[in-house]
Parts: C-alpha cells; sequence; structure tokens
C-alpha cells in the first residue's frame, strides 16, 4: 500500500503514551493501526445501517442465537488453550440445540 506522510495534531499525553509503549519510528505505525481500526469501524456500521435499511432491524432471537454462538466459539478455543483434543468447533445447529 502507498503512503503519504501527513502532519497530525495530537494531546501531549495521548503523544507520551504513544512513545512509552513503542521507539520513535512506531508512532506511525500505531497512529495507522488506529486509524485503519476506526475505518473498519465505521465501514462495519455503514453494512450494519444498509443491512437493517434493506432487510429491517434484527430480531432479539437472532441476536441471542449470535451472541450464543460467540460464546460457544469462545468456549473451544479456551477448551483448545487447555490442551483438549482437536474437533471441529460447534456448529451453529448444535448451538441452537
Amino acid at each position: 500500500m502507498a503512503t503519504k506522510k501527513v502532519t497530525i495534531t495530537l494531546p501531549e499525553e495521548v503523544l507520551a503514551y504513544i512513545k512509552d509503549r513503542v521507539d520513535e519510528r512506531g508512532v506511525s505505525a500505531y497512529v495507522t493501526a488506529a486509524v485503519e481500526r476506526m475505518v473498519a469501524k465505521d465501514k462495519l456500521h455503514e453494512l450494519s445501517d444498509y443491512l437493517e435499511t434493506e432487510y429491517g432491524p434484527t430480531s432479539e432471537d437472532a441476536y441471542e442465537t449470535v451472541l450464543d454462538r460467540i460464546e460457544a466459539i469462545d468456549a473451544w478455543y479456551d477448551s483448545r488453550r487447555e490442551g483438549a483434543p482437536a474437533q471441529q468447533p460447534p456448529s451453529a445447529g448444535q448451538v441452537a440445540a
């Protein structure tokens, strides 16, 4: 990806916080990563707004199903870190059951 040098203004305490965690050349990478996260977040909000406009709001049941699925996947990864035998994460059907 091409880069372009820009000038930004940061509060002194924010810059000091960043510099405490990276070397001088790492400030740009730190700020770039933060901006990239914000861009991704903005795009996700735009997608969410589009999908809600196109298909209507998400039902509470669908929302709960997604949270259950995330919880099951997190539990699977936790068990893998603890040395459980290899197996696939639970499918959406297994979570709903």
